[in-house]
């Protein structure tokens, strides 16, 4: 056999675990979040490794402690919320504004934060704050509004004297104030609200 073909022989085979452990690692943070949001803090990690289709080894290799699989999971959900900001400036179902994408994003963020607040009436707070520190949430949200800020700029959508602080400070507080109400419309109507302070008026 020559080397050139031993090489082959000896690394072929490494992409297709590695592949494996990426999917078992997604199916493990999916099984979790779906328990950790219906049964709670005394979720079984070995009925998470099952829903997943792996065994208590493979979650433990991928997870050592309970607090890595709720960062784990947190930052999945951050991700998915912060990864449309792209085609949301692309296109947004019909909207050619920024300012309209901007009203979708804040709409898809205020949907991770009731999956966070799952988390956190299931989880250690600890964890999911440690986790937050880690994703560096505040930072990568400013990102992203000051993405749709220079696109609305731009387009004229949205005024240029608005810091993405400003903005995603009174996000985090419409959340907030509505966590607890009865009114199941309001926080859409606060973020309505929120966009239409910072768009452009003719």
């Amino acid at each position: 056999m020559s080397s050139e073909s031993a090489a082959t022989d000896v690394h072929a085979p490494v992409r297709r675990p590695r592949a494996d452990a990426a999917r078992n690692r997604e199916r493990l943070v999916a099984a979790a979040l779906d328990a950790f949001t219906a049964t709670g803090v005394d979720t079984s990690l070995e009925g998470i490794a099952r829903a997943a289709g792996v065994g208590i080894g493979t979650l433990y290799r991928n997870f050592p402690t309970r607090e890595d699989l709720v960062a784990a999971v947190y930052r999945a959900e951050l991700d998915a919320a912060l990864d449309t900001v792209d085609d949301l400036l692309t296109s947004t179902g019909g909207r050619s504004s920024a300012a309209a994408a901007l009203r979708v994003f804040v709409g898809r963020y205020a949907e991770f934060v009731a999956t966070k607040r799952g988390l956190a009436e299931t989880v250690r707070a600890g964890a999911l704050q440690g986790a937050a520190e880690a994703a560096g949430t505040r930072r990568r949200v400013n990102d992203a509004v000051q993405r749709f800020l220079d696109a609305g700029a731009a387009d004229g959508s949205l005024r240029s004297d608005v810091l993405a602080d400003d903005v995603t400070a009174a996000l985090v507080g419409i959340l907030l104030s509505t966590r607890d109400t009865a009114d199941a419309e309001q926080t859409e109507r606060l973020l309505d609200i929120l966009v239409a302070g910072v768009a452009r008026h003719p």
